[in-house]
C-alpha cells in the first residue's frame, strides 16, 4: 500500500505538467479557429497549473530529473509555441515573412531562455531569474491578444505591435535579475499583507481579465527593469560564473 501511495505521489506533479501542457495545446487549436479569447484563457490556465507542479513535487518530496525535464518541454509548447501561434494569428498574418519570423523569434528565445536555465539550474539564485522567465513573456504575449479582443483597434498599430514581441523575446534571453520572490525577507515578515494582495490579484484577474494580465505582467516586468537600473552595484557579476571553483575543476 505504501508503495502505491508513493507511485501516487510521483504521478500527481507530473499530472499538473501534462494540464499545463494540454492547455497550451488547446490554446494553439483555438488560435488556429480564431478563437483568441479562449486561447488566452487557456494559456492562463497553463501558467496556473505550472505554478502548482514544482510545488506540488515539493509537498511530497517527489522532484526528479523526469519532472524537471517533462515541465521543461512542456512550458516551450504552453509559454513558446502557442503564445507564438497566438500572437501570429492574430497580429501578424498580414504582415507576411517579416511576421512569421517575429512569432518564430519569440518561441526561440523562449527554447533559449528554458535550456539555458536547465543548464544553469545548480548555480542560478533561487531569488533571482537570470531573464525573464517564458511564462512572463507568454503573459505579456498574451495580455496584449487579451486587451486586443476588448480594444480591436490595437491590431492597427502593427509597429507598435512588432516591437512589443521583439522586446519581450529579447527580455527572455537577456541577463536582467527578475525577482522570483522565493526567499524574499519582506515576503515572509508579511505573510497576511502577501495574501491579502494575492487575493486581489486574483479578484481582479477573475473581474477584469481582458485588461489584468497585460496591466500585472506590465508592472512586474517594468518595476523590476526600473528596480535594477538604480540598483546596478548589487546586481553586478550576479550570473557571472566564471570564477565558479566547479568550472575551474
Amino acid at each position: 500500500m505504501a508503495f502505491n501511495d508513493r507511485k501516487l505521489a510521483f504521478f500527481l506533479p507530473n499530472t499538473f505538467t501534462a494540464l499545463n501542457m494540454a492547455c497550451g495545446y488547446s490554446a494553439m487549436l483555438l488560435s488556429f479557429k480564431g478563437n483568441f479569447y479562449l486561447a488566452c484563457i487557456f494559456i492562463v490556465l497553463a501558467a496556473v497549473f505550472d505554478s502548482m507542479d514544482g510545488r506540488v513535487a515539493r509537498m511530497t518530496g517527489t522532484q526528479s530529473s523526469f519532472g524537471e525535464q517533462f515541465d521543461s518541454l512542456s512550458d516551450l509548447i504552453s509559454f513558446g509555441v502557442a503564445p507564438a501561434f497566438l500572437f501570429y494569428f492574430r497580429f501578424l498574418q498580414e504582415t507576411g515573412r517579416p511576421g512569421m519570423i517575429l512569432a518564430f523569434l519569440f518561441m526561440l528565445c523562449g527554447a533559449l531562455r528554458l535550456a539555458r536555465f536547465n543548464a544553469n539550474i545548480d548555480r542560478v539564485k533561487s531569488d533571482y531569474f537570470q531573464g525573464l522567465p517564458i511564462p512572463g513573456g507568454a503573459c505579456a504575449v498574451t495580455g496584449l491578444v487579451f486587451i486586443s479582443v476588448k480594444f480591436p483597434q490595437i491590431a492597427e498599430l502593427m509597429p507598435v505591435v512588432m516591437l512589443y514581441i521583439l522586446f519581450y523575446s529579447i527580455l527572455m534571453i537577456s541577463s536582467v535579475p527578475f525577482p522570483s520572490f522565493k526567499n524574499s525577507q519582506w515576503v515572509k515578515n508579511n505573510k497576511k499583507q502577501v495574501l491579502m494582495i494575492i487575493f486581489l490579484v486574483l479578484a481582479s484577474l477573475f473581474a477584469y481579465e481582458e485588461i489584468m494580465v497585460l496591466v500585472l505582467i506590465t508592472f512586474y516586468v517594468f518595476s523590476s527593469l526600473l528596480y535594477v537600473a538604480f540598483n546596478k552595484e548589487k546586481f553586478a557579476g550576479i550570473f557571472d560564473w566564471k570564477n565558479d571553483p566547479e568550472q575551474e575543476a
